[in-house]
Formats: C-alpha cells, structure tokens, sequence
C-alpha cells in the first residue's frame, strides 16, 4: 500500500521505522532489495465475494505503462525512447463494485482470450458477464457456457453482424440480440438487456488511475502481477469502508 497508494518508494526505511516505533512494535524494517526480492513470491489474499448470490461480471481492460528510464533519458540526453505498456483486464462486480477478477498481459493480447482466466477466479456461480464490442466473439460464448451454463452473455454483436444458420429454430444468444436491436434498436436494447452497466467497470478504471496511477514501477513481470495485485486489494478495501450511493431523482 505504501507504494500503490501513496506512491512513496520503497526505501523509505526512516518512514516505516517511525510509524513501527510509534505502533510499540519491535519489527525490522526491510530494505529496497529485499520487499522487490519478496515481490517474486508475495500471495495477495484473493478478492473476497461481498455480493451474495450469482454475479453479474463486468469486462474490461486499459493500458498501464511501463515507468522506465524514459524521463531522465529526455532531460539528460534530450532523447526519446519509446514508453512500452502492459494491458490490464479486470472483471468487476456489478452489484458492489468490487474487482474480483484481474490479469495483466502484453499489450497485443486480445480481450477476448482473458474472459477464461478471469472466469477461473471468479468463485461464485455468474449470472451474466457484459463487456463492450471487444468481446462479439464466437468463442466468449461458448467459455461462458462452458463455466456457467445458465450465465448470459450481454456483449453488443457488431452493425454487421448476421444471426447464425440456426437462428430461425434454436437461436443462440447472440441471435436473440440482434433480434432485439432489430425489432427495439440498440439504444433500447441496452437498457433492455441491462449492457448499460458496463458504466461501472469504466468508472472502475477511471478510479484505479486516479488513486493507484496509470504506470507500472515493478521491473519484471512477475513483480508487476504482484503489484497489482497490491492495488486491487487496496481498492477492494477502501470501497468497504464506504462508497457513494446513487439515487435516480425523477
């Protein structure tokens, strides 16, 4: 927590030492080399369920850099080099707004093949997983059913999507979607079908970059899973404590 949300570096042993001696605990302060060493291995508790009941799964992904040698290259040598990334896919619950499911890949990984290892982690049975047009593939259809037969799958099919060969007499449910669009329209579908919560993983991100940072400071890979890890269950925590409610005036 200390890096993650208040972006203060790792070596800041005089901080912790003070705040240990006011705690009254007699604990060694660990050194930079040894927590990146221990970043290695760290196991960050699992998000806990806090809805009951099925879930309604939320799918998304957004960019993080990579924070490297880039600034102090500019300002030294007045070049540039080129700032690489790390995609990061979460699934969010719908019903608290917690981050239940998380995975971090290169930046050419399509969304759609993280719907099976966010799926893994997911413990609870699901009711329905809704991502945006990322997500129109023939294979999210059948990895949700595979997991959760009984689960929908609200994902828009694209303006030049067809229904499939077997549409007219058993319709998957990507063909009754775009029976829906074609008969409601798509602005009524969405409200139909309950797509427009997928506002809430949007503003999920919104309020990881906001309170976590939109960049990365771990060198390897597997220290940044560990760190984001860190930063999802620091968020999980603080929407425990409390989180606005939102009332529909009319």
């Amino acid at each position: 927590m200390r890096r993650a949300v208040f972006r203060l570096a790792l070596r800041q042993k005089g901080l912790i030492g003070s705040i240990l001696q006011l705690l009254g605990l007699d604990l060694a302060v660990p050194d930079h080399s040894t927590l990146s060493r221990r970043a290695e291995t760290l196991e960050v508790p699992k998000p806990c369920p806090g809805s009951r009941g099925p879930v309604h799964l939320l799918v998304d992904s957004t960019g993080l850099r990579l924070c490297g040698p880039g600034e102090w290259l500019v300002e030294k040598h007045g070049t540039r080099r080129r700032r690489s990334w790390r995609k990061l896919h979460i699934g969010v619950d719908a019903e608290t707004g917690e981050i239940r499911a998380s995975e971090l890949t290169t930046s050419n990984v399509d969304d759609g093949s993280q719907v099976e290892p966010l799926l893994d982690q997911i413990t609870a049975p699901l009711a329905s997983l809704i991502g945006d047009g990322a997500y129109d593939q023939a294979g999210i259809y059948d990895t949700v059913a595979k997991h959760h037969p009984e689960a929908d799958v609200i994902v828009p099919p694209r303006s030049t999507a067809v229904p499939s060969d077997m549409a007219e007499s058993t319709p998957t449910q990507r063909d009754l979607h775009l029976q829906s669009i074609a008969e409601h329209g798509r602005i009524s579908w969405q409200k139909r079908s309950g797509y427009t919560r997928r506002a809430l993983v949007e503003a999920t991100i919104s309020r990881f970059k906001r309170v976590i940072g939109n960049g990365l400071r771990s060198r390897t890979d597997r220290r940044r899973a560990t760190e984001i890890a860190i930063a999802v269950h620091d968020l999980n925590c603080m929407l425990g404590l409390g989180g606005p409610k939102s009332v529909r005036i009319t």
